[in-house]
């Protein structure tokens, strides 16, 4: 069949479809190389959801036609976040298909001879010596129903739509057989998983089937969560299921109410702190992350004192801050009083500092204490993987360590990870 290359930019999703089309790929007869040059098909998964990675992505694509123009039977395929394809399609002639989330499967007899377009959404199960990861993303559900005022993912994903729990439970059993000990469930909107399957299933409910049916599963994470969606079921999941980990990722973007309502956020800084202090009372060992936006439309240097503030007193294990980034055909990118980009930067590196003092005073307590440990690899002469509570720690052993749990006690730690010294390992 040929040989195929992936090129993948931006969220843990493009990594898991990505994954899932290499499988289809290989299960029907083509061989996964690292060369361009030698592929026959070259698959490249785009992101648009900021102005930094669409440039990536349009240089990839000049390296791309440059490729094309050297060796004309080479087949491109675009996939991952793409937006107004026909635009794209009018700018990039080269490209052979765009696979764009949520696009009609009917075009797929454009790519006939290469794959079978059915397998980009449920993939057979390839050769089971394939080395996996140890911890493996799931895509369970995607596109967005809301329309927040900054984000182009509605546009560029679609409408929701979710897979079936089956389909789901299936994968991860492929993935364990092959030697995957985590998973975690992806979606733009986690909570919303299974509302439009008939039977209705919520998340909660997945998670209990993945916890209770799947022999050899270690570990079970979700992201990215939404405070209005983050209901009690899911909350009582979270603290009694024992495969599903105390790690929340949950956005709180502004710590301003007036921020909030431009942003079409649907919750206020006053009820996304009382969903925090629900969740810490049932699940007091959590480890919560959230995202932060800087620099939107006419945010006031009050208004980020808001943020700062609201930063302070929550206390999140980490901060993913970014400096707002108009997206074509979003309200925000029109809006009136756009930030200049060196304030947004000033913002963004307050944020950091400040983040920064709280992470080191969180961690600080973990000195001298033992922590589980799901290795995940090697790097620069050290084992390394995440406690239940997602944070990153370091260890050196000469012994092999990784896919297992080990435990480890911390003896030294930082804002960012923690280093340890190796206990007695558990078994593989």
């Amino acid at each position: 069949m040929g040989k195929f290359h992936i090129w993948t930019i931006g969220c843990q999703m493009n990594t898991s479809d990505a994954r899932r089309l290499g499988d289809g790929l290989e299960a029907q007869g083509f061989e996964e190389t690292a060369s361009r040059g030698s592929a026959d098909l070259l698959v490249l998964y785009s992101c648009m959801v900021r102005q930094h990675a669409e440039d990536k992505v349009r240089n990839q694509l000049a390296e791309l036609r440059r490729l094309k123009q050297q060796k004309p039977a080479t087949r491109i395929a675009v996939a991952g976040c793409v937006g107004d394809v026909d635009a794209w399609q009018r700018q990039y002639p080269f490209v052979d298909f765009f696979l764009a989330p949520g696009q009609d499967l009917t075009v797929r007899d454009r790519l006939a001879d290469l794959v079978e377009l059915d397998q980009y959404y449920r993939i057979e199960p390839p050769d089971a010596a394939r080395a996996p990861r140890i911890s493996e993303g799931i895509t369970i559900h995607q596109g967005c129903n809301r329309n927040c005022t900054f984000c182009i993912v509605p546009s560029t994903r679609g409408r929701e739509r979710s897979r079936a729990p089956e389909e789901i439970l299936g994968e991860v059993r492929d993935l364990v057989r092959r030697g995957t000990r985590e998973v975690v469930l992806l979606s733009q909107i986690v909570e919303r998983y299974g509302r439009d399957l008939r039977p209705r299933i919520s998340l909660a409910q997945l998670l209990h089937r993945l916890n209770d049916e799947v022999a050899g599963l270690e570990r079970i994470r979700f992201l990215t969560s939404y405070p209005g969606d983050f209901h009690a079921e899911l909350i009582e999941a979270v603290a009694t299921l024992p495969r599903v980990c105390e790690d929340i990722n949950l956005p709180l973007q502004s710590g301003d109410d007036e921020m909030l309502r431009e942003m079409r956020r649907g919750y206020t800084v006053g009820l996304y702190k009382d969903l925090v202090g629900r969740i810490r009372e049932r699940v007091p060992r959590l480890g919560i992350s959230t995202d932060i936006i800087v620099g939107f439309p006419g945010e006031t240097e009050a208004q980020f004192e808001n943020t700062l503030a609201a930063l302070a007193e929550i206390r999140f294990d980490v901060v993913h801050v970014a400096a707002y980034s108009p997206r074509p055909g979003t309200p925000a990118a029109i809006y009136p009083d756009q930030l200049p980009l060196e304030e947004k930067k000033r913002r963004l590196h307050a944020v950091e500092a400040l983040q920064k003092g709280v992470a080191e005073s969180i961690n600080a307590p973990l000195l001298g204490r033992t922590v589980e440990v799901l290795v995940e690899g090697e790097a620069k002469g050290k084992w390394y993987g995440r406690t239940r509570t997602n944070k990153l720690v370091h260890v050196a052993s000469s012994e092999p360590l990784a896919g297992r749990l080990v435990d480890v006690r911390v003896t030294q730690t930082s804002a960012w990870s923690l280093q340890g010294e190796l206990l007695v390992p558990a078994a593989v």
